[in-house]
């Protein structure tokens, strides 16, 4: 009984909210993906948890599953896919398909990229990059429409990121998360007769263990470093992600789609945490009074 109570006040959103549903959540074993998982769970939605690392998968879906209240519908399964592979994909959403019979929503949050200035970025690294967080996002889309979502209905949401002011020292994922912007704003409108809405949610930056491990020995840094960007001064939690990610697949949102919710503390418009150093490397501006004026602005002649 105690579990139960607990578990209904997690949430900001009602109990049983998506009793019956089923959602496919990409990367769903770490970090907001997992987040989005529970919550999901928490509101009586059977869920589908897909990445690549199946031992890791297994774990999560185990520690869920203790977690799910004896009286709900809810049940979590872990498939193990690489989003990169046309056929795995395939392979997922038939067998959702097989198992639950429909797909009312898709998350697709499954993604991945490391540090590196992007004259030192490699073409292999490159591609992973844009295979994992755009193609793989795209098949996934594709599929769960063509499979069940073209004929029932459904809700896409896509996780970005904060690439608004480019990505400087990622401009590889910050490529593909303004890609999949687009993207989603063109199946929005391409599925809209299906009564498909399609939308994303372009975190902050946000502060998981996982997500810490995953940059190495940098990871510590670059979130300790992160927080004086955000007007909040704080970092965020994937559930703060996973409540607007919620928000977006209920009724709620029924007259959404097309847009980018931006969950950052409004980080996107403050300023940016790449530094650029003093240099003279541009070329000078045209000659005149105004060049002048400024010279003398900046460098004042001293009058003695």
């Amino acid at each position: 009984r105690q579990s139960q109570t607990t578990m209904a006040t997690s949430s900001v959103f009602r109990p049983g909210l998506f009793k019956h549903k089923v959602a496919i959540v990409t990367g769903g074993g770490t970090g907001i993906g997992r987040a989005i998982c529970a919550e999901l769970l928490e509101l009586g939605c059977s869920v589908v948890i897909a990445s690549r690392k199946a031992e890791r998968l297994e774990a999560a879906a185990q520690e869920m599953r203790q977690k799910i209240p004896p009286s709900s519908p809810a049940c979590v399964k872990p498939l193990p896919c690489n989003i990169r592979n046309d056929d795995e994909v395939k392979h997922l959403v038939s067998s959702v398909l097989e198992q639950f019979g429909r797909i009312d929503y898709l998350v697709n949050n499954g993604g991945g990229q490391f540090s590196s200035p992007a004259e030192q970025m490699s073409s292999k690294g490159w591609k992973a990059v844009i295979d994992t967080n755009l193609t793989g996002t795209f098949h996934c889309c594709k599929e769960v429409y063509t499979a069940w979502m073209k004929q029932h209905g459904g809700v896409i949401i896509n996780v970005i990121a904060d690439m608004w002011k480019g990505f400087p020292g990622m401009a590889h994922t910050g490529a593909a998360r303004a890609a999949v912007d687009n993207l989603t704003k063109s199946l929005a409108i391409e599925w809209a007769h299906s009564g498909v809405r399609v939308n994303a949610v372009a975190p902050g930056t946000i502060f998981s263990k996982t997500a810490m491990e995953n940059y190495k020995e940098l990871g510590p840094e670059l979130f300790k470093m992160s927080v004086p960007f955000s007007p909040a001064k704080r970092l965020g939690v994937p559930e703060e992600i996973s409540s607007a990610v919620c928000f977006l697949l209920s009724p709620a949102a029924s007259y959404i789609s097309g847009a980018t919710l931006r969950v950052d503390a409004g980080q996107s418009l403050y300023h940016s945490i790449w530094e650029i150093p003093n240099h003279s490397a541009w070329p000078d501006a045209p000659e005149g009074e105004n060049l002048d004026a400024m010279k003398d602005l900046l460098n004042p002649k001293s009058k003695l």
